[in-house]
């Protein structure tokens, strides 16, 4: 994944977008926003419809190299005219090869092939040139989800190399960081109604800490799945009254002794007329709103924080799963007075954490790296012992450190010695140590 800040004039040329993709082993979508705008939208595959969902499907046509994609994809292998691939993200992270019709295709090549497809869905605004910033988000992002994206987007071939990574979480994050301050004023919860079940995101802000740090609790809950809701009437009636007892099981257990400001509604599933109970009882004292694009319009907030700061952004870090927990930093010494130099800073996703500084040792044949947590653990300095290395005078021994993450909660450091000129030559010898956050 690779960033970085945009031009000045790029941001008020309104002919550049950002583009938010939520991709999904099932369905995908692609929500944009002009660079001058804070307003996403999504992409339907009917004009006029909200029809956001893109099926994460390929399909081969029998006999020819030639390959379709999602709706049109389910249509030729419905026709049996074709040969359809579905579960593209677990074939990709699988990385075993695909065979159709006595050829092997690389999973990686069918994702990638799926995405280019997909985002050709932008032609109305443009050609894909006119993309200033394309931001990822999945439901998780583990270390081989994280591996499989950034060997796809090198294969894209896009212009710009603003392209970046983040879970459903952090996509809930952003959102609300856009809304109007009121809907997020206390708590926000989020329901996502999925055919394993139902998902919940409950997001708060501790208000007592600068920055204020932000925290999104999930839990997974046992639901029926909308594809098991009966069609028959006479079932379905008590189908839905079960459902909305359960939910409001839930939503009672959740809004409990909390303040909640606004309730989201996400997935399809919530379609239909089963919510009585439970919608009345979110809807006192309660901003509720229901949809099913939260988390590509999420992901093109993602982008655009990321390029151009909010007030908002500013003053608050997200702390999820997928983020550094802490600042790690050095105390040293500038023009005669001690002061706090940042090496890595909380808040940033943990596989994009990396920095490389050089400084003088003023003494002894160690430092000292000092981790500040930002979720109330204690401030600790970690030494950092550099065994070996040659005996010389105070300040005549310049170091070279690497930091970066190699996990959700370890910190690389690498250390080299590069002496001090032609006095005190190099060593190039090197140390590393392995904080846990």
């Amino acid at each position: 994944m690779l960033n970085g800040k945009l031009d000045f004039l790029e941001k008020v040329n309104s002919d550049k977008v950002v583009v938010g993709y939520d991709l999904g082993n099932r369905y995908s979508q692609i929500s944009y926003c002009f660079c001058n705008s804070t307003v996403p939208e999504t992409i339907s595959q009917i004009a006029g419809s909200e029809q956001y969902n893109i099926p994460t499907v390929l399909c081969k046509r029998k006999g020819v190299n030639q390959w379709f994609y999602g709706k049109e994809a389910l249509k030729y292998a419905e026709e049996n005219e074709g040969t359809l691939i579905d579960n593209l993200l677990g074939l990709a992270k699988d990385g075993e090869k695909i065979l159709i019709e006595g050829q092997e295709f690389e999973p990686l090549a069918l994702l990638t092939l799926f995405i280019r497809r997909s985002l050709a869905l932008l032609a109305p605004i443009g050609s894909l040139d006119k993309i200033a910033g394309l931001m990822f988000t999945c439901d998780d992002l583990e270390q081989d989800m994280v591996s499989v994206l950034s060997k796809v987007t090198m294969s894209l071939g896009l212009k710009t190399k603003n392209i970046c990574f983040q879970s459903h979480v952090e996509s809930v994050y952003y959102y609300n960081l856009y809304q109007p301050q009121e809907l997020w004023n206390h708590q926000v919860l989020l329901y996502e109604y999925r055919e394993d079940g139902m998902k919940s995101y409950r997001m708060e802000c501790n208000k007592r800490t600068t920055p204020i740090v932000a925290f999104i609790d999930t839990e997974n809950h046992m639901f029926r799945s909308p594809l098991a809701i009966p069609m028959e009437d006479y079932l379905r009636v008590d189908a839905y009254r079960d459902m909305d007892s359960k939910f409001l099981d839930i939503v009672t257990m959740d809004c409990q002794d909390r303040l909640i400001s606004a309730v989201y509604l996400l997935g399809e599933g919530f379609g239909g007329d089963w919510m009585q109970e439970s919608l009345k009882y979110l809807c006192r004292n309660r901003r509720v709103f229901q949809g099913n694009n939260l988390f590509s319009k999420g992901a093109c907030y993602g982008m655009l924080e990321k390029q151009f700061a909010s007030e908002n952004g500013k003053s608050h870090v997200f702390l999820g799963n997928e983020k550094l927990k802490a600042n790690i930093g050095m105390k040293v010494l500038r023009r005669g007075e001690d002061s706090y130099f940042a090496i890595l800073d909380a808040g940033t996703n943990w596989f994009e954490a990396q920095n490389e500084v050089d400084f003088l040792l003023e003494s002894g044949t160690s430092f000292q790296v000092i981790v500040t947590p930002l979720n109330g653990k204690t401030v600790r300095a970690v030494e950092i012992s550099l065994e070996g290395l040659p005996n010389r005078p105070a300040g005549t021994t310049r170091l070279r450190l690497w930091a970066d993450m190699i996990g959700e909660n370890k910190v690389q450091i690498r250390v080299e010695d590069l002496g001090f000129g032609e006095i005190y030559p190099a060593t190039h010898q090197k140390w590393k140590e392995i904080l846990e956050i």
